[in-house]
């Protein structure tokens, strides 16, 4: 006999029926040996294997712009970064087969904003449609949620492909023969509620997996006003609960779990995008979760500690990743202290390996700036370039004034020394 999860046998059941376990509103069917025994009236227990397996993703932002990224005269980060953003669903159907899942969820936000241009959504539907034999769930998030993105959903459900189902109504749909799947669709941005709360009520068969899919932050580590309850899974009797919002990788607890943007755009998370392959063997059975790494880019920060009569050139140069520069965007922060000569190097430095990078920011903001007399008089001994110098000093010493003034004033002295020792080599 066969089913959705593989192929199972009859075993004749003394006195008719099976043992089962209960835990709260639900029986839980037996697991022995890697084989599960459903209750049966007539006198007969199926055995066979019944792992379901699919893929737990979220946060794609097909389509963000990435105007925060400045692009070089001569090169296309943004473009390259908003390709990676549609190539991570074959990339994600990898993963699929590779876990030997038929089914990747989308917890939300698959696209960046409410209106994507026709082009992108044809694009997104037809890689989609690509992946033979895996169905895609897309839920609406924050940013192509239901009210603000009507037009899209009411695309997607026309012309989707077979394989792909738009989760627009908070109702359980199966998820092959054994599960259900339980969306929970953003109806509006900013809704300030626990987008999770219909889950408690949301029915099922009693031999059911129940997995929930849902979008928003847990209250314990937003401010956002969004609430979804850490222990959603233990109200709503979940064996799964699949969230998306949050873009980086977080396990709630051994059933609520985050799997972060499989492609990152910020400087937050500090590791590669990745997307989760879940097993559940049984309704009530604890999940098996596996991180898939699916990001082509790394979004690095770099701390730089420095101190006056140490090389700096030489210590970014080891503090740098000495392979893949090209997929990494990276923003190093240097603190301490350096001469005006050892911050020329550093600059100098950064001028040379950054553009070995998809993105190279050098953060000298709390980096402070010994300047000796003798570095004065290199510039000039007198005159007006001298004057010059002594008022950018000033500036640069001056607790009166802001920050960002005094750290423009230390970097125009920085230019300036510079500029003068060029000039005399």
């Amino acid at each position: 006999m066969s089913g959705p999860f593989g192929l199972w046998s009859a075993k004749p059941c003394h006195g008719g029926r099976a043992t089962t376990r209960h835990q709260g509103r639900r029986a839980r069917p037996l697991v022995s040996d890697g084989e599960i025994v459903l209750e049966q009236s007539a006198g007969f227990l199926m055995v066979g294997p019944m792992t379901l397996r699919f893929i737990h993703s979220s946060d794609l932002h097909i389509g963000r712009r990435f105007a925060n990224i400045p692009q070089p005269a001569d090169g296309n980060i943004r473009g390259r970064l908003m390709e990676a953003r549609h190539t991570v669903i074959a990339r994600l159907a990898e993963a699929a087969r590779a876990q030997g899942a038929q089914h990747v969820l989308l917890a939300g936000d698959t696209f960046d904003t409410a209106t994507p241009s026709a082009t992108l959504v044809r694009q997104t539907l037809a890689a989609m449609q690509d992946a033979a034999g895996i169905t895609w769930w897309l839920l609406p998030g924050n940013h192509d949620n239901l009210r603000d993105a009507e037009p899209l959903w009411e695309t997607l459900s026309r012309d989707a492909p077979a394989n792909l189902r738009a989760l627009t109504e908070a109702a359980p749909v199966p998820l092959g023969d054994g599960a259900s799947l339980l969306p929970c669709p953003v109806a509006y941005r900013s809704g300030g509620t626990d987008p999770t709360e219909p889950l408690a009520d949301m029915p099922s068969p009693p031999d059911h997996m129940r997995i929930g899919l849902a979008h928003g932050g847990i209250t314990d580590f937003t401010d956002s006003g969004e609430a979804i309850a850490p222990d959603r899974d233990r109200s709503a009797r979940l064996d799964y609960l699949a969230l998306g919002d949050w873009h980086g990788r977080m396990a709630v607890s051994e059933r609520v779990q985050y799997s972060g943007s499989p492609e990152q755009d910020r400087f937050k998370h500090g590791r590669r995008g990745c997307c989760l392959g879940v097993e559940i063997d049984a309704p009530g059975a604890a999940p098996r979760i596996t991180e898939i790494e699916t990001g082509t880019f790394l979004w690095q920060d770099i701390d730089l500690p420095l101190h006056a009569h140490q090389d700096a050139g030489a210590a970014l140069d080891a503090a740098l990743p000495a392979e893949g520069r090209r997929d990494r965007l990276v923003r190093v922060a240097a603190t301490g202290w350096i001469s005006l000569p050892e911050q020329v190097a550093l600059t100098r430095a950064a001028d040379r390996f950054g553009p070995e990078f998809a993105h190279f920011d050098l953060v000298t903001e709390a980096l402070g700036t010994q300047v000796d007399t003798a570095d004065l008089e290199q510039i000039d001994r007198a005159g007006a370039l001298r004057l010059a110098a002594d008022s950018l000093h000033a500036e640069a010493e001056d607790d009166a004034l802001p920050q960002a003034e005094r750290t423009v004033a230390r970097d125009a002295l920085a230019r300036l020394y510079a500029y003068v020792r060029e000039a005399a080599e």
